[in-house]
């Protein structure tokens, strides 16, 4: 089940009403859980991870630490998968100030290196000398032997055997 524009102005609505500083007491809540369970029937994961994450900010305020973490739980793992940094952030942030322990995801070894790292790590990987790495891409081959130091130190390795391992999907 999808919302149709109707559902979907609902939905905001109640977020609207729900983030609204006026003070509304016991509504506030009925308001927010309104807008979680209406962005959930959504298409926009962007908006009820949103709706989770002050949600659970309003409910650490409360002094409700445990409620809390189910939506900032949430909130912080959909955040995490669509790469919404910022938001991850603070919804990391909002569960260490409950209490909870958080480990931040390990990073890929794709995602460590830059793009000219990894241009010049994976015919290393396969095998080509530094060289053959320079003349396919038109450095020099100190800019390649210098890239290659930075990635071993990236990767916390010593060898290309080593580079081979850590390489594997990049």
């Amino acid at each position: 089940m999808h919302l149709g524009h109707g559902e979907y102005a609902a939905a905001a609505t109640a977020a609207q009403r729900a983030y609204d500083p006026a003070g509304l007491g016991a509504q506030a809540e009925a308001l927010y859980q309104e807008a979680v369970e209406q962005f959930a029937l959504s298409r926009v994961a962007v908006h009820h991870a949103r709706a989770q994450l002050i949600y659970g900010e309003w409910l650490r305020r409360q002094k409700r630490r445990i409620d809390a973490r189910v939506q900032l739980k949430a909130a912080y793992g959909a955040f995490e998968s669509m790469g919404a940094a910022a938001f991850a952030g603070r919804a990391r942030r909002e569960l260490l100030a409950t209490g909870e322990t958080v480990r931040k995801r390990a990073a890929d070894p794709q995602d460590r290196l830059t793009p000219q790292e990894a241009q010049i790590a994976r015919p290393a990987r396969d095998g080509l000398t530094n060289p053959e790495i320079a003349a396919r891409l038109f450095l020099s081959h100190r800019t390649v032997e210098w890239h290659l130091g930075r990635v071993f130190t990236k990767l916390d390795i010593k060898s290309r055997k080593q580079l081979l391992q850590a390489l594997r999907a990049v």
